[in-house]
């Protein structure tokens, strides 16, 4: 995802490096890659850069494990001709990484909030901000829209409760909705109240901004989070 500058530490800071304690592929281009957290602070909802020692080429991936984890997770899809993803994909426990972060201002706090209803609306990878908040309170009062384009890209939504996440599929039938996110969405009747966290795609977020303004939703009850 791109959505933030990149901040830069010193040539006096060095950076932690953190071991791949492991790599579950979810599908042939998108996979979990786990390291040890060794002890970084993070509000679910932010984002770390993970860099190879050694090297420039760095990326920034949102938190998809939750905060009480002893580990640090991170949903990647592969790029086939990026520089970073191709090569994250090879990696096998026992590598470091260095780590930089965390970083993000899309940080979710239940208590910050006097309604605590939440729709959060994702597609593809944007679900991880959602993964790492449900993983932090499990105990929310939210419904979770997943849009992909086939069923297969519904990654791990066995860690959700199955009540209260809906997948759309867009290129096949093995949803619970067949069609985009927004069209599932557009067929909702939300309580004015909710707070509704949209991490996805840009032209998801601009067309469900505007059905959930639509639906009498308050421009600050709307959170975004882009990711391409």
């Amino acid at each position: 995802m791109y959505f933030c500058p990149l901040i830069q530490k010193t040539k006096t800071e060095k950076l932690k490096k953190h071991i791949i304690t492991g790599v579950r592929h979810l599908t042939d281009s998108t996979f979990v890659l786990q390291l040890e957290r060794n002890g970084l602070p993070f509000q679910t909802g932010q984002f770390v850069i993970l860099r190879r020692p050694g090297t420039i080429d760095q990326r920034e991936y949102t938190v998809y494990s939750g905060e009480k984890e002893n580990v640090l997770e991170v949903l990647v899809r592969e790029v086939a001709d990026g520089k970073i993803t191709p090569l994250l994909k090879k990696m096998q426990p026992g590598v470091e990484l260095e780590v930089d972060g965390p970083f993000g201002f899309f940080r979710f706090q239940p208590s910050m909030f006097t309604s605590k209803k939440f729709l959060f609306v994702a597609t593809g990878t944007g679900i991880s901000p959602f993964h790492s908040f449900v993983k932090t309170y499990p105990e929310l009062d939210y419904k979770l829209i997943h849009g992909v384009r086939f069923g297969e890209e519904a990654y791990e939504h066995s860690h959700f409760d199955k009540e209260k996440i809906t997948l759309c599929t867009s290129g096949d039938n093995t949803g619970e909705f067949n069609g985009r996110v927004t069209d599932y969405l557009a067929g909702m009747k939300p309580d004015k109240n909710t707070q509704c966290f949209l991490c996805g795609n840009s032209k998801m977020i601009h067309e469900a901004f505007d059905i959930l303004i639509s639906k009498g939703i308050p421009v600050q009850n709307i959170y975004t989070e882009v990711y391409f």
